[in-house]
């Protein structure tokens, strides 16, 4: 595997990872970063994660990761900047994060491979686009996962 397989590769994760999220939250491009024979790919989720719902939001997340095969390696249960760790049985680590204002993180980053060329991801952001510039604090309000309500029962389910 070269390194734009394996970009292509964390593409796909990070494209099944969103996609399952429901309902779905606005997401852009961060910054690709390669080392000698490795590489991260980024994407920034601009829509606002309320403390609320940040539970939740990491839940679906781990339940998908394990779903898929992924191994969760590690767990930060901290309130205000809680994230959550995953490996893929070919190599690719993966984690969640939240920052400030409530603002999730996704990377993957791939394993040690054969030195090529990397293009630049193929699949458009579903949000404001702010590739190749400074990303902002989360700006997308969405009624779900924005919102300061507790989750009940009943909703706890809905994601």
């Amino acid at each position: 595997m070269d390194m734009q397989e394996a970009a292509n590769r964390a593409d796909s994760i990070l494209d099944g990872t969103l996609d399952a999220i429901k309902p779905e939250v606005k997401w852009t491009h961060g910054e690709t970063t390669a080392g000698s024979c490795d590489l991260s790919r980024r994407r920034t989720v601009m829509t606002v994660i309320s403390e609320q719902r940040r539970g939740a939001f990491l839940g679906v997340i781990d339940r998908l990761w394990r779903k898929s095969g992924y191994e969760i390696t590690s767990v930060n249960s901290n309130k205000e900047f809680p994230a959550i760790y995953a490996k893929s049985s070919d190599g690719f680590g993966m984690s969640l994060s939240i920052g400030g204002k409530g603002q999730a993180f996704f990377e993957v980053a791939t394993p040690c491979v054969e030195e090529s060329a990397v293009a630049k991801p193929t699949v458009e952001s579903n949000g404001p686009d702010y590739s190749g510039g400074p990303v902002p604090r989360p700006n997308v309000h969405d009624d779900f996962w924005s919102s300061g309500a507790p989750l009940s029962a009943s909703s706890s389910s809905a994601p």
